[in-house]
């Protein structure tokens, strides 16, 4: 009971620093003691090493002996990399659900998703737009399956979230990319898997281009 305890603590403090970091609540080169991270948290510190740990070997913070955790800062070649991973990886799952054929629940999974983007679009609501998207990108992973990919691509989401949120307001509005999902969405549910893969790598290699412009103008790299 105890051991279970820990666990639930830990992935607890895990989950809430994760999404400070990953909304830029603790922002990129945040520093403090472990001690000041439990205080935060309201929690032990055990639990709060335990999580800091974790987010460690997910390239989010840096542990430093006597000094805490480190927030990492958001650097262009690290969003460079992470992008060419992406282009890799998300078109190839997209070609091999459309060849496999669309479920209806992931099709409605994908739409409602969809009209969430097109909805905060249409109210300027970036935080939603950028929610929608997530869930999109997230409902198409599932729908491909193969829990590894998911996996290994969502601590990429996870490390390039900070950087998405920061320059989504630097940006015009996402209606390009909000058109390139409805596209994707369409070519998926016609089982057109060659020109899916086209079309998806495009649309990675367009917003790292966007992104990582707007990371080399502004210098968000050495906040």
């Amino acid at each position: 009971m105890t051991e279970k305890l820990k666990i639930s603590r830990t992935d607890d403090a895990y989950e809430r620093l994760r999404a400070e970091i990953r909304t830029n609540s603790l922002s990129p080169g945040y520093q403090a003691p472990e001690a000041e991270y439990a205080m935060r948290l309201g929690m032990s510190r055990t639990p709060v090493r335990e999580a800091l740990i974790r987010l460690e070997a997910e390239g989010l913070v840096e542990l430093k002996p006597r000094r805490g955790a480190r927030v990492l800062p958001i650097k262009a070649e690290d969003m460079q990399e992470i992008y060419e991973l992406l282009k890799a990886i998300e078109p190839e799952a997209a070609a091999e659900l459309a060849q496999r054929g669309l479920e209806d629940a992931d099709r409605r999974a994908l739409q409602k998703a969809l009209d969430g983007m097109r909805v905060a679009l249409a109210a300027k609501d970036l935080d939603a737009w950028a929610k929608a998207d997530d869930q999109y990108h997230v409902s198409l992973l599932e729908a491909a399956g193969n829990q590894r990919r998911k996996a290994f691509v969502m601590h990429l989401y996870d490390q390039a979230h900070r950087a998405r949120i920061i320059t989504l307001r630097l940006r015009e509005m996402p209606e390009k990319s909000t058109e390139e999902h409805a596209q994707i969405l369409d070519l998926l549910c016609r089982g057109e898997a060659d020109k899916v893969r086209v079309v998806f790598r495009e649309h990675r290699e367009r917003a790292a281009r966007e992104l990582l412009g707007i990371l080399d103008t502004f210098r968000l790299q050495q906040l």
